[in-house]
């Protein structure tokens, strides 16, 4: 059975930083994109980053410069390093992993994906 496990959220003040980390067993995503996805109270969830299998990496232009996606694929665990954090930040924080395998198009769909974590909350006090 896959599981995809999030850690490192909480409570943080603007300006903060905050390292999100997911990670899998069950299976191996080394040859999958793997990403993270957002979800504030009353909005829809939105894409935040994603890596691919090569290791190229995308990110919704809202975190460019502040958010960086890694992964350690020996650990089976992607992560999300989240630097000089703003209030609109503040959202339900879920990894995603699986789908195509070598794609060449950055996955920023949530129906690009297959698993998916149970999200770990991020809050950032103004």
């Amino acid at each position: 059975q896959v599981h995809l496990v999030e850690s490192g959220g909480g409570m943080v003040q603007a300006g903060g930083s905050l390292r999100l980390s997911c990670a899998a067993s069950g299976r191996t995503f080394s040859k999958n994109d793997m990403g993270w996805f957002r979800q504030a109270p009353g909005k829809e969830r939105e894409f935040v980053a994603t890596m691919s299998w090569n290791g190229n990496t995308y990110y919704t232009s809202s975190v460019k410069g502040r958010f960086i996606i890694s992964r350690d694929n020996a650990k089976n665990t992607v992560y999300l390093q989240m630097n000089n954090l703003l209030p609109e930040d503040a959202a339900n924080y879920y990894c995603a992993g699986g789908g195509r395998i070598f794609s060449s198009a950055f996955a920023v769909q949530g129906s690009d994906y297959v698993y998916w974590g149970q999200g770990t909350q991020v809050t950032v006090s103004s």
